[in-house]
């Protein structure tokens, strides 16, 4: 499961903006905003949009609790 530390982290990983993240993963700034600051359970299905979007970016989560920034082409 992605935490709220891995999404600011992976956030951080592609220089996307919350709305960046909102918008790639379809939902809602205030939802990315919640759920980073742990202001509420967040929805396992809106938890899994906004992994989908980093994974789609190129971002792989570790199952330690990091990630692997996508590799930088060129």
């Amino acid at each position: 499961m992605l935490s709220p530390i891995q999404c600011k982290m992976a956030r951080a990983a592609l220089s996307w903006s919350v709305k960046d993240l909102a918008r790639q993963a379809h939902i809602a700034a205030n939802t990315v905003v919640r759920f980073e600051n742990e202001k509420h359970e967040a929805n396992p299905s809106t938890v899994l949009v906004i992994k989908q979007a980093f994974e789609a970016a190129g971002v792989l989560f570790t199952d330690d609790g990091g990630i692997v920034p996508p590799k930088k082409s060129g």
